[in-house]
C-alpha cells in the first residue's frame, strides 16, 4: 500500500495569497480534493488529506502527521503571487535531481506541464518546512500566480481544476508505479481476522453488527478516509474498516 499525504496549502485563518477575486486556500482545496478522488481509481494506494474543509492545521501538524502516518510521499499544493506568470515546483535545497525525490519531482511536473496550459518557470528548491521536516519525499507544487489576470482566470474553471489535479496524480502514479484498478471489477472485502465490527454510518462510534472470518461482502462505495483511518460501504448498505489488517480487498 503506496500512502500519499495530500496537503492543501493554508485555510481557515490564513488565505494565503489572494487577487482577481479568489484566494489561493480555496483553489489549493478544490484541487486536493479532486486529486483525493482520482487516486480512488488506483489499486493499492491510500491518501490522507492535511485539511478537507476551510480550516488551518499548523505547518507543524501536517508535518507531523504525516510521519506519523508513515506516508510515502508528501505532497503539497499552493498558489504562487508576487508578479509572475506560470507553474514551478519545490523540493528541499540539499536534494538532488536524481535522488528519489527528485525522480518523483521530474514525474509530477512533466505531467502537470501536460495539463496545465501554463508557462514552465523550472523545476526549484527551496527552504521550506514541509521539505525540510518531512520524513518522507516531498515536493510542493505552485499553480499558477492569482496576481496574474491570465493565470487567475484558469484557476476560476472547473475544469482547469480537476486538468491540474490530474497532472498530480498522473505523476505520482507513475513514480509509485500506481495501478489502476480493472475497469468494471466488481469489488469484494473478506474478513481477514476472526471478528469485526460493522458501522450503521460512516462513523467510527455507530457500531451495528459484527462478522466472521472468511465472510465475503460486496463493496459498493470504495475505500474513503474517515476519521484517522478508511471505510468502505458494503451492500447491506453498513460500512467497514478497509485496514488491510482485517479484510482483504478484491476485484474480479
Amino acid at each position: 500500500m503506496v500512502k500519499i499525504y495530500v496537503d492543501a496549502g493554508h485555510g481557515g485563518s490564513d488565505p494565503g495569497a489572494v487577487g482577481n477575486g479568489i484566494k489561493e486556500k480555496d483553489i489549493t482545496l478544490k484541487i486536493a480534493k479532486k486529486v483525493q478522488a482520482y487516486f480512488n481509481e488506483y489499486k493499492s494506494v491510500s491518501v490522507k488529506m492535511s485539511r478537507t474543509g476551510d480550516t488551518y492545521p499548523t505547518l507543524t501538524q501536517r508535518t507531523n502527521e504525516a510521519n506519523a502516518w508513515g506516508a510515502d510521499f508528501f505532497l503539497s499544493i499552493h498558489i504562487n503571487s508576487g508578479g509572475g506568470v506560470g507553474y514551478e515546483d519545490f523540493v528541499y535545497t540539499t536534494i538532488s535531481d536524481g535522488s528519489k525525490t527528485g525522480k518523483i519531482r521530474n514525474h509530477i511536473h512533466g505531467e502537470i506541464m501536460k495539463k496545465n496550459g501554463m508557462k514552465d518557470r523550472g523545476k526549484k528548491k527551496a527552504n521550506l518546512h514541509v521539505l525540510r521536516e518531512t520524513a518522507m519525499p516531498a515536493v510542493l507544487t505552485e499553480n499558477g500566480f492569482i496576481d496574474s489576470s491570465a493565470d487567475a482566470a484558469k484557476m476560476k474553471s472547473q475544469t482547469w481544476i480537476n486538468n491540474v489535479a490530474r497532472g498530480h496524480v498522473n505523476g505520482i502514479a507513475k513514480a509509485f508505479g500506481l495501478k489502476e484498478k480493472e475497469e468494471g471489477g466488481q469489488g469484494y472485502v473478506e474478513i481477514v481476522t476472526d471478528s469485526l465490527w460493522t458501522y450503521n454510518t460512516a462513523n467510527w462510534d455507530n457500531r451495528a453488527v459484527t462478522v466472521k472470518r472468511g465472510e465475503v461482502f460486496t463493496v459498493i462505495r470504495d475505500k474513503f478516509p474517515v476519521g484517522a483511518g478508511h471505510m468502505y460501504q458494503i451492500k447491506s448498505g453498513l460500512y467497514i474498516t478497509a485496514n488491510s489488517n482485517y479484510v482483504r480487498y478484491y476485484t474480479k
